[in-house]
């Protein structure tokens, strides 16, 4: 593919590639050598070096010409790998989740003030809830977001709460008694607060540090809604959870006494 035949942004981000590739094919390379294995101008690599310097990308040995890579790379992949590998472990719990209740199971994770979903299964009903991997949503709005909230200290909850555009304070004491009860059960429930028509257990995930870092969700149509229902679903959501939380390194599920 020609880098100079591209739209300007498209090849500004296949030169940054093209470069970054080639500096982690040796431990350090200089400029000259880079704009001519690259075929671009030095002026050009000289440019897009100072740039990936000044964002922690790469290195420069002292005032000489040759650049190297640093381990921000590293720890962004890492960073993006240690989800990949949350997928794989909670995959197959979420498949018992998904036996036992034949409903959407949903697999969350908090990014800043937001959850993203980064893995479901599918209801086996036809009319099932749908959920898409990526999408992204407010703490404050579901029952996976829910689960991260809990966690949080009131100032910050409130912080979060008001940018999501809340400012009436009964409706924020409403959400603090749910937040506590999230705290004292081990799992949250949204009753078509998200979305009409759909009501949604979720329950959180921990890792070695007893820190909750993602939230497993089962969603039905109110339809198929019962007490019943609830409780072997919030049975089997966390055991899941316990299990996942296990492989992940906790020593003990906090809610161990409601998994038994």
């Amino acid at each position: 593919m020609a880098l100079n035949n591209q739209p300007e942004s498209v090849s500004s981000v296949l030169k940054t590639f093209a470069i970054l590739q080639a500096l982690s094919s040796q431990k350090d390379i200089g400029v000259s050598e880079l704009a001519q294995r690259l075929m671009m101008s030095k002026s050009t690599v000289y440019r897009f070096l100072q740039t990936m310097k000044t964002l922690g990308i790469v290195s420069q040995e002292g005032d000489s010409e040759h650049y190297s890579l640093t381990l921000k790379l590293f720890e962004m992949g890492a960073a993006a790998l240690e989800y990949v590998d949350l997928v794989e472990i909670a995959n197959a719990e979420m498949s018992n989740v998904a036996t036992v209740s034949g409903e959407a199971v949903s697999l969350g994770i908090e990014d800043g003030d937001s959850f993203v979903y980064v893995h479901k299964l599918d209801a086996s009903h036809s009319l099932g809830v749908q959920v898409r991997v990526g999408s992204r949503h407010s703490l404050v709005d579901a029952a996976l977001g829910n689960v991260f909230l809990a966690e949080k200290s009131e100032s910050e909850t409130k912080r979060i709460w008001q940018e999501t555009g809340g400012d009436d304070d009964t409706d924020f004491a409403t959400l603090m008694i749910k937040l506590e009860a999230v705290r004292k059960k081990g799992y949250a429930f949204d009753r078509e607060e998200h979305e009409v028509g759909v009501i949604a257990l979720a329950v959180p995930v921990y890792d070695r540090f007893n820190k909750a870092v993602a939230s497993l969700s089962v969603d039905m149509p109110t339809v198929r809604y019962s007490q019943d229902v609830c409780d072997r679903y919030k049975a089997a959501l966390l055991q899941a959870a316990a299990a996942i939380s296990s492989k992940l390194g906790c020593a003990k599920y906090p809610y161990q006494q409601a998994v038994a």
